[in-house]
């Protein structure tokens, strides 16, 4: 670990973001230049202190996980994660795990939607970064652990993943889970998480054994509205609008409702309600 190098790095990255670059307001009374330690702690999803010492040089070696948490926060290009990674005394990510790393042009976008459900998913169905609305939305996605960081493998191995969603659509979003599997498994070959992914499932999941049978492809639930139980606010009928990164294999899925209808007037009602009463259960792990 080049603890100078690191710190050193951490800190010219940080006076370079400017807080429009994060969907941040200047303020003022801003002095700093750039942005300031607590902002980048807070877009990295750790503590003010951690951060803090990480940059002066007195931090513990960072958790591959807590580097990619810091990669997002301070919009770094792949290039830049990798020497991240090296400066912190770890190998660069495979090629293969790239899809973990938000581009910063999708995490420009993402910032600016604050006040809209929006979440950036992998190929696999892995939810990378969500708005504070998302988390209000459907939970928060991105603290599962193993394969179950998947949705594919939640649906087939936790029931609590389908209560989300009206039962009378549960069979439709299987099949389209288990068609983009099928397609991730080709894309990215037999020694890929994706395949890894797929055969777990076969042998735990007779459910999903029918439906990967049936060597269904294509099916998207974006271009249908999106049915969404909600544990205060009911059922929601709305459209997921999709911007894809093909360079990355992820997703940026928005969550709208036209203006006027009951679920408009609920997503509204998001925002005052939060994320705090959501029902969800402790992170599922699985290896």
């Amino acid at each position: 670990m080049d603890r100078a190098g690191l710190a050193d790095f951490l800190r010219k990255r940080r006076e370079l973001l400017q807080p429009e670059d994060v969907g941040l307001p200047r303020g003022s009374r801003r002095r700093t230049a750039g942005l300031r330690r607590e902002e980048v702690a807070a877009l990295a999803d750790m503590s003010t202190d951690y951060y803090s010492r990480l940059e002066r040089q007195r931090g513990p070696q960072p958790s591959e996980q807590m580097l990619a948490g810091i990669a997002r926060g301070l919009h770094l290009t792949r290039d830049e994660r990798d020497h991240l990674f090296l400066l912190a005394g770890h190998s660069t990510p495979l090629r293969t795990m790239r899809g973990d790393h938000v581009s910063p042009g999708m995490m420009r976008i993402l910032d600016r939607l604050d006040d809209t459900p929006a979440q950036v998913v992998s190929g696999l169905g892995e939810t990378l970064v969500q708005t504070r609305l998302s988390v209000a939305l459907v939970g928060d996605e991105t603290h599962f652990t193993g394969r179950a960081r998947s949705i594919v493998y939640r649906w087939y191995t936790d029931p609590t993943a389908r209560l989300l969603y009206p039962p009378q659509d549960h069979e439709l979003l299987g099949r389209t889970f288990t068609s983009q599997l099928r397609e991730a498994v080709t894309r990215e070959g037999a020694d890929s998480r994706a395949a890894d992914l797929a055969d777990t499932l076969l042998e735990r999941s007779a459910d999903f054994a029918a439906c990967w049978n049936a060597h269904e492809v294509g099916l998207r639930l974006t271009e249908q509205r999106k049915r969404l139980l909600h544990p205060e606010l009911g059922l929601m009928e709305l459209y997921c609008q999709v911007l894809l990164d093909p360079a990355q294999s992820q997703s940026l899925l928005v969550y709208t409702a036209p203006p006027g209808t009951e679920s408009h007037q609920k997503l509204q009602l998001l925002g005052v309600i939060g994320a705090q009463r959501f029902r969800t259960g402790p992170p599922q792990t699985a290896d």
